[in-house]
C-alpha cells in the first residue's frame, strides 16, 4: 500500500477517536433498517391475503424500501402497478 492510503486511514481512526463515531448517522441508518424491514412484513402479508385475490407484489429491495417509506401508498402504488401493468 501507497503510504498517503496509510496515513489517511490512521488519521481517520485518530479523528473518530478523538471526535467520536457520528451518532446522527448510526440513527438514521437504524430508522432506515427498522422500516425496510417493516415493509418487508408488510409485503409478507399483504402476499399471503392478496393470494386469494390473485395480486402477488414480489418482495425485493425496491418495493420493501417502497413500502417502508410510503406506507399504505406505496401498497396502494404497488397494486395498481400490478393490476394496471401486469
Amino acid at each position: 500500500m501507497e503510504w498517503w492510503i496509510i496515513s489517511g486511514i490512521v488519521l481517520l481512526i485518530v479523528i473518530l477517536l478523538i471526535k467520536g463515531f457520528p451518532v446522527n448517522i448510526v440513527k438514521s441508518s437504524s430508522r432506515v433498517v427498522m422500516k425496510v424491514t417493516i415493509g418487508v412484513l408488510v409485503l409478507f402479508f399483504f402476499n399471503l391475503f392478496g393470494a386469494s385475490f390473485g395480486l402477488h407484489i414480489p418482495i425485493n429491495f425496491f418495493t420493501a424500501i417502497m413500502v417502508g417509506l410510503l406506507g399504505l401508498p406505496g401498497i396502494a402504488c404497488l397494486t395498481a402497478l400490478h393490476v394496471f401493468v401486469f
